[in-house]
């Protein structure tokens, strides 16, 4: 079930085993991520694509677009 996370609960999340995934473009990907962050591209998220996610640990799914 989606929630929202702030900075201290995905600190937490992700030292305790928490997956990253970047949902941006694989090209902006690559030029920044988070350390650790897994890229699935957003327009690419379907099963195939959520078989890379290990399934006991929790997903934290983000992205960052500059305004």
């Amino acid at each position: 079930m989606p929630k929202e996370a702030f900075r201290d609960d995905v600190l937490r999340l992700v030292e305790e085993g928490a997956q990253l995934v970047d949902v941006l473009p694989s090209e902006e990907y690559e030029e920044t991520h988070l350390l650790g962050a897994i890229n699935i591209p957003l327009k690419e998220l379907n099963p195939e694509t959520m078989e890379r996610l290990r399934r006991e640990a929790p997903v934290i799914v983000y992205c960052h677009d500059y305004l």
